[in-house]
């Protein structure tokens, strides 16, 4: 539904609290100074501006109305910083250089304050459908990032079973932020979608873009079903039985990615992949088929991670201390995945680590 709102009633929502410039979806603050300049600048001349982008809906803690900025953050943005006094024009301005918002005569401070602007308000919408609206507005013009790029260039088995499968997952994304929503924004939910088809087809290995455009390249033409089987399977076994993981650091996609892989070892058994390749790269554990029969005790060793990822490196006991390290730092390469997997697959088996 469309309506017209003034300057200063947009700014009334603001100052009562009831304007949500920076929901979950929205990216950061980015326009140069000269941006918000032209735009104020175009308000104070009386010419048209795209439309406002709002999600009307209820905060869940307090609900009081509010409004989530799903498109036109940066405009309203330089909006508020102009009549709050942090955003002088310059000289670019003609007429009203060097000037901020109470410097500006009665008139012209009116003509501000009354400017119309079209507001597009997406009642009732899904977050889903905001996501959507939101990718759709902001698609021209970016930089495609590597995922992007790999959806535009394959179009074969491997990239319709990921977008089919992160599809499929959405409680992943939706309810547990396995991946946040700015990152599933730019498709990095379908990137560890492709990443966790890697585990179950090569088993742990390296990471990094070239190394996941290869599965795109390799599985192009050909996809095994039963990899899409076991990767749902795998998923279907985390939700049931150790969803409490997910409210914890282990959700965060490099630590999911390796607790995937080890589940789907303890369920199914993966290819060695890049493990044992070096001295200091364990090698792929043997299946043991005592895995996550004892849910009880897989659940306390898993708390026992979560414990140590919170504690400094110095203050680690020895026997966790190649899992805390790996834990830091750069957590797609092999070095680093390999103490991870080998760590979260001994905390799957029916003994206190």
């Amino acid at each position: 539904m469309i309506g017209v709102y003034t300057v200063g009633k947009i700014l009334e929502w603001y100052q009562e609290g009831s304007l949500k410039l920076r929901p979950d979806f929205q990216r950061r603050p980015n326009w140069q100074q000269k941006a918000k300049i032209y735009f104020v600048d175009t308000i104070l001349r009386g010419y048209p501006a795209p439309l406002i982008y709002l999600r009307p809906r209820r905060d869940p803690k307090t609900d009081s109305p509010i409004r989530e900025v799903v498109d036109g953050q940066q405009r309203l943005t330089a909006i508020i910083q102009f009549y709050e006094g942090q955003l002088r024009l310059d000289d670019t301005v003609a007429g009203f250089q060097g000037l901020r918002f109470d410097d500006l005569e009665l008139q012209h401070q009116d003509a501000f304050m009354d400017y119309n602007m079209g507001v597009e308000e997406l009642l009732g919408a899904s977050d889903e459908y905001v996501l959507e609206v939101f990718q759709r507005l902001n698609s021209y013009g970016v930089r495609l990032n590597a995922q992007e790029l790999r959806h535009g260039t394959f179009h074969g088995a491997f990239r319709n079973a990921v977008i089919q499968t992160s599809e499929r997952w959405t409680p992943l994304w939706a309810n547990y932020k396995v991946v946040t929503i700015k990152n599933r924004l730019r498709m990095k939910d379908d990137e560890l979608t492709a990443e966790m088809l890697g585990v179950i087809l090569q088993g742990v290995s390296d990471g990094g873009q070239p190394n996941i455009r290869s599965l795109y390249l390799k599985y192009d033409k050909n996809l095994p079903v039963e990899a899409i089987d076991r990767l749902d399977g795998t998923v279907q076994y985390i939700l049931e039985h150790l969803a409490g993981v997910l409210t914890t650091k282990l959700k965060g996609a490099p630590h999911f990615l390796m607790l995937f892989a080890a589940v789907a070892h303890a369920l199914y058994g993966i290819p060695n992949g890049d493990l044992g390749t070096a001295d200091d790269i364990p090698p792929l554990p043997s299946r043991n088929l005592g895995a996550l029969t004892d849910i009880d005790v897989v659940s306390s060793n898993l708390a026992k991670l979560v414990d140590i990822l919170k504690q400094s490196i110095d203050q680690v006991p020895p026997t966790f201390f190649a899992f805390r390290f790996a834990s830091g730092g750069t957590t797609q390469r092999i070095r680093s995945r390999s103490q991870r997997f080998v760590t979260l697959y001994e905390a799957l088996l029916p003994k206190e680590l």
